[in-house]
């Protein structure tokens, strides 16, 4: 005898495994339609029969392409020309290393100066270049041509290379290509990301292998109750296929279109706006989070530098008198040549001013020459570009840099008189406050790289021939560059201890004689292939001695707004905050006080810097000694103490309200992340807006990227993107709240549906001498876990609490989350006892009620389950939306509706009449009312905390 209809169970599942594979499949389709429109742009190559059209994905090592302005490199190439007067471009790297300042590439000279670009055909010429690597800020080779008399030897650097994912910014540019496909330095970069599967799905599964362990035993119950006769392990497979409906193939559908739906919450949201749900398969993971890893600039601060101290030793100019500094320039530029006999009374005065005059003089001199940053004239709608350009028109001029320290310190000299007007390759041009062009000629610039923490130039005054080289870097390294004092150690951990970013700058006049040696060996050591950068620094560090220090600077972070209440509102939801930054200590430190990440009345203990296992075991005994006590560690000593004492160190930062990580790489970000996870068990989550974060982000539990000054890098890899950190403690306390709970009721009522039918098919075999025969046949079976149920269940998603409102002001309700109260094995064990009981309450009720046909037992148990299933809803619901009322009358309706044509299972007839109605009634509230009395007794005398806000 067959089990039904075969249809009743290949429809659900055909049903749940269509919309899974729609979904991926859509998102698949997604991710080939991005590729294919990449690797379809159109780029311009040049060949011997001219300029010809080629996709992107047909670009191979050697072709010279042309680039245009604001298009994106194809590929990692050799820059060979320009089309810009000056004989550089501009490129943007967000895509690439996050920041978002354009970085300047310069053009192999001797290709530059050909007539034309397709003179580039016409020589002679190869590329001696590194196999491809990882780094994407370091390249080293050489560029031979061959065809000239002497043969012309070019070393090449990063300077020279246009790496695939930037965007030209200025110009037309023409490259070589070098690499191409997974040998690009982007791909390289890219690390594959996990895919994410969130702690609730795994509850959920956990919960689903209960349940199916639980139908293998009811099975083996009722054969053996049948004492293993006959053909018993048929019967096994018919009872498994009759009791398949205690395994919900629903829920999945269920919970997946329930994730889709708060992701359009999220993304709908008017008081987050920009918010991007990249990751639409973890929202719950936001309701459960314990520990948050942020970095700190342009994440908890504004990556906006402004200029507040200048520091010469005797004194300190601060914003408040900004104005001194100003008039000691403008003397300075507008003094007469000669000194007037009349004022010798006042010379003793007079010179001492003028002594002071100069040094601030030289200080600015220097801020306003050594840097990378270059003003750039744009129209403005009445000066056309070219016209602001031969004019220095303030009002169109903008200042491009790789570091935003940089620009604020030109604009800076801009304010006290000294502006910087022009900068090309191989001049600057400044304009005094009297209007006077100063020219300067650019010989020599060593750029600011992470290892040697400071950057350098050398430049000729065209007036006076003086050559000088100026630089500037962290105190760290300048300490043994300058000469000897006694107060560039205080003043550093003084200015810094203000929050502010100190950078010493210094200055050494040369002679022609000296800069010419100094060329020469430079030269020498750039056309080295081995170790090539180390005979560099060697070269450079000659010059390195005995600097004559200026002053030093401070330009402040500032935090970005409402940082202070939303690390608060997260401190008071029990998660605990760790900032991990690139930055040096002290301004991290400083960070922290000032966002209140370390409040007031917790001590702070800064971990000695360690350097072996026996540092790292004394200075953890000194840790372990302070109690409640936020921790300041370097990047160095956490590798140290993470190698040696893994174990102890997780342990005891743990305990910590708040750890600082400074000094910290991109891979030890991540690392700190892997740790919390292995060693608490507990859910993480990531916030970052650079390209240095995205290892973090990916590597948490839950990825949060802010859309930053830093580019898109952070938020593109991330699970969530948000405009500003202050959206992210609406989204974990009112929206992962939010998800967490009703992602919890709708699993949880939708294992309870199906536990119901279950138990009434379990009772209907018992009583009929346990035969595996369908109580329910055909559409009903279908009919009951979708049209007549689907739209009130699925409907507790619109559910809630508390109000938004609420949900922000008391933080501490986010904090009973952490337990895992609402999805638990108590909570599903409370459910499956009132399954177990309505499903017996209904199936006995039918039974005993029942008059003469079987049919009537199948029309008095089916509407008293769709009727306790619809009060249920009702019963679970908290605050009612009308869409909920819409479902509820909708799911009515429509089983009153279909029974038209469900003759075949139903008697119309005996439907109809007054025996049926009572029957109904009284069966449906002997089920449910003991559920409501409960539930009144339990909110009078043992209310849950969210409903003391609510009354």
């Amino acid at each position: 005898m067959r089990l039904g209809a075969l249809y009743t169970y290949w429809v659900p599942l055909g049903f749940v495994l269509a919309v899974t594979v729609i979904r991926e499949a859509a998102e698949e389709l997604r991710c080939y339609t991005r590729d294919k429109e990449v690797n379809s742009q159109i780029y311009s190559k040049l060949t011997a029969r001219g300029t010809v059209k080629v996709k992107s994905s047909n670009i191979q090592v050697g072709d010279l392409i042309i680039v245009e302005k604001n298009q994106r490199v194809p590929a990692d190439m050799i820059f060979l020309r320009t089309s810009e007067k000056n004989g550089s471009c501009f490129l943007r790297t967000d895509q690439l290393d996050g920041e978002t300042d354009w970085k300047l590439r310069l053009p192999v000279t001797c290709t530059q100066r050909l007539p034309t670009a397709s003179d580039l055909l016409q020589i002679r010429s190869y590329v001696y270049a590194e196999e491809p690597n990882i780094d994407i800020h370091n390249f080293v080779g050489t560029f031979t041509r061959e065809d000239s008399d002497p043969p012309v030897n070019e070393s090449l650097s990063i300077e020279n290379t246009l790496w695939a994912s930037t965007v030209i910014a200025s110009g037309t540019v023409v490259g070589v290509v070098l690499y191409t496909g997974r040998e690009l330095r982007s791909v390289m970069n890219t690390s594959n990301p996990r895919s994410k599967i969130g702690l609730f799905d795994l509850e959920v599964n956990c919960l689903t292998k209960i349940l199916f362990g639980a139908l293998v035993v009811v099975s083996l119950v009722m054969v053996a109750l049948q004492h293993f006769a006959g053909r018993w392990y048929l019967q096994i497979i018919r009872f498994l296929l009759l009791f398949s409906n205690i395994i919900p193939i629903s829920l999945r559908v269920n919970l997946d279109m329930g994730k889709i739906v708060y992701s359009w919450v999220i993304r709908r949201d008017s008081k987050i706006p920009g918010t991007v749900v990249r990751s639409s398969t973890i929202p719950e993971q936001l309701g459960r989070i314990s520990y948050l890893l942020t970095d700190k600039t342009g994440t908890l601060t504004q990556n906006e530098m402004v200029f507040k101290r200048l520091h010469l030793g005797t004194v300190a100019y601060g914003l408040d008198s900004m104005d001194e500094v100003q008039s000691h320039i403008f003397s300075i530029y507008t003094q007469q040549p000669q000194e007037p006999p009349a004022t010798k009374g006042l010379s003793v005065a007079t010179k001492v001013r003028r002594t002071m005059s100069s040094r601030v003089h030289e200080a600015v001199r220097a801020i306003a020459l050594c840097h990378n940053v270059t003003p750039v004239y744009e129209s403005n709608g009445v000066t056309d570009q070219a016209e602001a350009e031969r004019h220095y028109e303030d009002s169109c001029r903008v200042y491009q840099a790789s570091s935003p320290d940089e620009v604020a310190l030109v604009q800076w000299t801009e304010s006290v008189g000294l502006t910087l007007v022009g900068r090309d390759q191989s001049s600057v041009q400044l304009r005094s406050p009297g209007g006077h062009i100063l020219n300067f000629t650019i010989l020599q610039i060593f750029p600011f790289t992470y290892e040697s923490k400071r950057m350098g130039i050398i430049v000729r005054d065209e007036s006076s021939g003086e050559i000088t080289f100026y630089m500037k870097g962290a105190d760290v390294v300048m300490a043994g560059i300058v000469q000897y004092n006694d107060w560039l150690e205080e003043e550093c951990g003084n200015m810094a201890r203000e929050g502010l970013r100190v950078l010493v700058v210094a200055k050494k006049s040369l002679t022609e004689e000296q800069y010419q040696d100094f060329e020469a060996r430079y030269v020498q050591a750039k056309l080295s292939v081995h170790d090539r950068s180390l005979k560099v620094a060697t070269v450079i560090e000659s010059l390195e001695m005995e600097m004559e220090l200026l002053c030093l600077t401070g330009v402040e972070d500032q935090l970005q707004t409402d940082v202070r209440p939303t690390l608060e509102t997260l401190r008071n939801a029990g998660i605990k905050v760790w900032m991990l930054t690139g930055d040096k200590l002290e301004t991290a430190t400083c960070t922290a006080k000032n966002a209140h990440l370390v409040t007031r009345t917790q001590d702070i203990h800064i971990f000695r810097l360690v350097t072996n296992r026996g540092e790292a075991h004394l200075e953890l005994n000194a840790f372990r000694r302070k109690h409640d006590c936020a921790l300041v560690i370097s990047g160095d000593s956490l590798e140290v103490c993470l190698k040696y004492y893994e174990c102890e160190f997780m342990e005891l930062a743990c305990q910590c309200p708040a750890v600082v990580c400074c000094r910290c790489a991109p891979t030890q970000k991540a690392q700190i992340v892997r740790l919390l996870q292995e060693r608490t068990g507990r859910l993480t989550c990531a916030v970052g807006d650079g390209g240095n974060d995205v290892s973090m982000i990916q590597e948490a539990d839950c990825g949060v990227g802010v859309e930053g000054k830093e580019g898109k890098q952070a938020s593109l890899a991330a699970d969530f993107s948000i405009t500003q950190f202050k959206h992210l403690g609406r989204l974990l306390m009112v929206h992962g709240r939010n998800s967490y709970k009703r992602s919890a009721a709708l699993s949880q009522f939708v294992i309870h549906r199906s536990l119901c039918i279950s138990t009434m098919q379990a009772v209907f075999s018992s009583v009929f001498y346990f035969a595996s025969v369908p109580l329910y046949q055909g559409f009903l079976i279908i009919g009951y876990s979708t049209i007549y149920t689907m739209f009130p269940v699925f409907s507790l998603v619109l559910d809630k609490d508390v109000k938004s409102e609420v949900a922000m002001l008391y933080p501490e309700l986010y904090k009973d989350l952490l337990k895992g109260r609402p999805l638990s094995y108590k909570t599903f064990l409370i459910w499956v006892l009132i399954s177990i009981y309505q499903g017996s309450i209904i199936m006995y009720g039918a039974l005993l009620l029942f008059e003469s046909e079987f049919v009537h037992i199948v029309a008095i148990s089916f509407t008293s389950l769709i009727l306790t299933e619809l009060l249920m809803v009702a019963l679970t619901i908290q605050t009612w939306h009308w869409l909920m009322i819409v479902a509820e009358l909708l799911s009515l309706s429509c089983y009153i509706a279909s029974l038209v044509f469900l003759h075949e299972f139903i008697d119309v007839y005996f439907i109809a009449t007054l025996s049926f109605l009572w029957k109904v009634t009284v069966i449906t509230l002997v089920s449910c009312l003991p559920l409501y009395v409960l539930k009144y007794l339990r909110r009078r005398f043992s209310p849950p905390s969210y409903s003391k806000l609510t009354s």
